[in-house]
């Protein structure tokens, strides 16, 4: 397999965490996952950022992606079965490691929205992947790659999301 090649089916493997994290934007709003919760330090333990409906919604939506991969690529992935168990937990990594870095921007005293380098980029990215581990996984290369790539990419798609009105805040 040829690098190009390599990296592109990085970023196929990646695509349902990818839409996963992204799409919560669509589906938000509702009822707060913490149920306006407080932590042992007084601060709220994820906040009104993170609804069930955007959960629900991200995970739906990446396991939907990886179903409809499996129909252009089921060698990829051996069965339908194997699509959409890979799929559903990229999908659940990707939105884990989402709550896990809100719940530490909480704790930092960083406001809603408030950009926090690597963790905004990063952390649903490296989550998926351990999520996914034990069904499929990708080369030491593409992970790094997708390292360098994600973060390019998440900054590129919130800019987007902001200038069509999706989110109040460039990042």
């Amino acid at each position: 397999m040829g690098a190009l090649s390599s990296l592109a089916w990085a970023l196929w493997y990646i695509l349902p965490a990818y839409f996963a994290n992204g799409s919560p934007v669509l589906f938000g709003g509702g009822s707060p996952i913490d149920g306006g919760r407080l932590w042992k330090d007084g601060k709220r333990l994820l906040g009104d950022g993170k609804t069930w409906r955007g959960f629900f919604g991200g995970v739906g939506t990446g396991t939907l992606i990886g179903l409809l991969q499996y129909f252009f690529t089921p060698s990829f992935y051996g069965s339908i079965g194997s699509a959409l168990i890979l799929a559903f937990l990229l999908s659940f990594g990707a939105l884990f490691g989402d709550l896990v870095g809100s719940f530490i921007k909480r704790r930092l005293d960083l406001p809603r929205g408030y950009p926090a380098v690597g963790l905004d980029q990063l952390g649903f990215l490296i989550s998926a992947m351990v999520f996914a581990y034990p069904v499929k996984t990708i080369s030491s290369g593409q992970m790094l790659f997708l390292l360098v790539f994600t973060p390019l990419l998440h900054w590129g798609t919130n800019y987007l999301a902001y200038r069509m009105g999706w989110k109040s805040v460039p990042w």
